[in-house]
């Protein structure tokens, strides 16, 4: 696989080639999952996603495997624990956005489950718009923008549109891998 056909934004690091090549972009359903990504995208806020990709499996040691309903339970504690961490993002507010999250995923997850309320925003299938190259891949979207303000209503911080639809783009809502990409056509199927 030449890296011609990949996506720009992926470079030579092999961890960030893996991360494309396996990761990037494929539909994930699973509540928990949805929620750890999301919540890895509001500790890149103001760094390069290679850094939080670094520091992955130090988050989820340090966040228990991002379960939230574990997360939900934190205190002071747990906060000043993570804060000592210094194989994650030391971010008092960061910290605590998260266990924030986990309070109102428990919520929405009750209510009509966290999978179901973030999919709510783009329908049952990713959404397919065949960008032909990074120029032309948006920063947000109004999906992004309607999913960030509903997440802020529910209480979720450090989840603004772009964020957002960083968040959308990896977990697959929408399918971002430019048209000249391996990956466009593995991810453009049905149901995909």
């Amino acid at each position: 696989m030449t890296d011609e056909s990949r996506c720009t934004w992926c470079g030579t690091d092999p961890l960030y080639i893996a991360y494309h090549d396996t990761e990037w972009g494929v539909p994930e359903r699973d509540g928990r999952a949805l929620y750890e990504k999301l919540m890895l995208d509001g500790f890149q806020a103001g760094l390069a996603w290679i850094t939080i990709l670094r520091k992955r499996e130090n988050f989820r040691r340090a966040f228990e495997g991002f379960e939230p309903a574990r997360i939900a339970r934190w205190g002071e504690a747990e906060v000043a624990r993570c804060l000592a961490d210094p194989g994650i993002v030391r971010h008092r507010g960061k910290i605590e956005a998260a266990i924030d999250g986990a309070r109102a995923w428990e919520r929405i997850e009750a209510r009509e489950g966290f999978s179901d309320f973030l999919w709510s925003f783009v329908g049952p299938a990713p959404l397919q718009p065949a960008r032909p190259d990074m120029a032309a891949v948006p920063t947000e979207t109004p999906e992004s923008r309607a999913m960030s303000k509903a997440l802020k209503a529910e209480g979720f911080r450090f989840v603004g549109p772009t964020i957002v639809y960083a968040f959308m783009q990896a977990v697959g809502m929408v399918n971002d891998h430019v048209v000249t990409c391996h990956r466009h056509a593995a991810l453009a199927g049905p149901g995909a």
